[in-house]
């Protein structure tokens, strides 16, 4: 594998992700508590035997910039010829900004050339797979290939969103179409289609041929799946490779999470007794930044103090949060998140540094790094009221509220149910008739309850 190297497109916008992506570039969104978006395409390079990578940045590149010098740099050594570099536009060739994928590896043809690579792999930075690309690398020298094109088996309703493939009984393509209306199916196998998983192998002089040529097109997008690719395959090498996935399970997984109830959906995924992605695979390690923190810690519950119990069922916690007496249900608590006392989370994911105040409640909700929730807040239980506070509400209905968010002007106008915390979550519904705010539970606790959180 010395003769290749990767190239990572990571300057995607995301805008189907915001506000997760008001601040960060998509592939830097966290993902499964202790992880970011390109956390694995990165492990699978390192897995597959990659130790050469260029990672291209474009917007808001900083959190990502961070997390890769944090977390990844060690697992390099430059002595033995292995690197991660982050290269942000050079405009050495344009003025412009990145017009589209081929662009932008264009744009970088001086820092591919001076490694010399044999082989080229461009992957995108913000799915969520297990691959070994070695095998894919190894089918392309075999098949003597000037393309390969990672392809994967989708509905036809998925594949209006994809590259659409035509192979003949060698595997090899012979019909593009990019985000076609109506998908070509997969024949004998109806409601089918052959997708381009955006993953490429290249041969290195022949990619920078058809890099040079689009440029001085005009009339280009200067993309991969709508114009390199459907000028090539009638002249040229090109097949399809299909996934073969390290997940291990029985159904392949690969999943693009670019909105938010798509994002939701498979961090929700990895509660399950047996979730679809397996993050505990020692075989194929998903690695990542690992801050120095202590171990998760769950307070009050043990020593007969009734209702107030901190406990966490179903759900992934990470290093360095504290449930102190509140309950979390179904849920993902990433690093450094603190739930007060008789507070009460359910089917959420609550990023990096969040803090629950006393009594709130939250449910079918994504709350983003650093946001403080007052106590008594609810989110998620009326859509109206979220939506009038400036929230994110998806399309399922799912509650996002921005990194920072500042909610303590709108914690005067709660609508907070009281609290049992032996009642099951789904079973508490907001107060009927009376619309007067209330704190009654965070008011009758002792003062020594408050002093006790603070100190957990």
């Amino acid at each position: 594998m010395k003769d290749t190297l990767a190239v990572i497109l990571a300057g995607g916008k995301g805008t189907r992700l915001e506000p997760l992506t008001r601040d960060r570039a998509k592939p830097a969104v966290p993902f499964g508590g202790n992880y970011r978006i390109i956390d694995f395409v990165l492990s699978n390079c390192l897995n597959s035997g990659l130790r050469k990578m260029l990672v291209l940045t474009q917007y808001k590149a900083m959190s990502l910039d961070r997390h890769i010098n944090l977390g990844w740099r060690d697992f390099f050594c430059r002595e033995l010829d292995e690197f991660i570099d982050i290269v942000p536009p050079q405009q050495r060739i344009d003025e412009n900004w990145y017009q589209g994928t081929a662009d932008a590896v264009y744009q970088n043809i001086y820092a591919i050339e001076k490694e010399r690579p044999k082989y080229l792999i461009i992957l995108a930075g913000d799915h969520i797979y297990k691959m070994n690309y070695h095998s894919m690398i190894q089918y392309h020298k075999e098949m003597q290939a000037d393309l390969t094109i990672g392809a994967l088996r989708v509905n036809c309703e998925e594949a209006k969103e994809f590259g659409v493939m035509q192979i003949d009984s060698d595997q090899r393509i012979v019909g593009f179409q990019e985000k076609p209306a109506n998908p070509r199916q997969i024949p004998n196998d109806p409601g089918h289609a052959l997708a381009s998983m955006g993953i490429y192998v290249f041969n290195t002089r022949f990619l920078f041929e058809q890099l040079c040529h689009d440029a001085n097109d005009p009339k280009s997008h200067h993309d991969f799946g709508k114009n390199i690719i459907p000028s090539i395959i009638d002249r040229h090498r090109v097949f399809a490779f299909p996934f073969k996935d390290e997940n291990r399970k029985n159904d392949a997984y690969w999943r693009d999470v670019g909105t938010l109830d798509a994002f939701y959906e498979a961090n929700m995924d990895l509660v399950g007794i047996d979730p679809l992605l397996n993050l505990y695979d020692e075989s194929w390690p998903i690695r990542t930044q690992q801050k120095n923190l202590p171990p998760p810690k769950f307070v009050f519950g043990s020593r007969g103090e009734g209702d107030r119990c901190g406990l966490a069922l179903d759900s992934i916690v990470c290093a360095g949060t504290i449930v102190s007496g509140g309950r979390v249900e179904r849920s993902i608590l990433g690093t450094g998140v603190r739930v007060n006392s008789y507070a009460q989370i359910s089917d959420s994911i609550l990023f990096e540094g969040v803090e629950v105040g006393r009594g709130a409640k939250i449910r079918n909700a994504i709350i983003d790094k650093g946001v403080c929730i007052p106590a008594g807040f609810e989110i998620g239980y009326d859509l109206e009221l979220d939506k009038s506070r400036g929230f994110t509400i998806s399309n399922n209905g799912i509650v996002t509220v921005a990194k920072t968010e500042d909610l303590s002007a709108l914690s005067m106008k709660p609508n907070v149910s009281p609290y049992r915390a032996d009642s099951p979550i789904d079973e508490i519904s907001p107060p009927k008739g009376k619309s007067t705010p209330t704190y009654s539970n965070s008011k009758l606790l002792r003062i020594s309850d408050s002093q006790e959180d603070a100190r957990q």
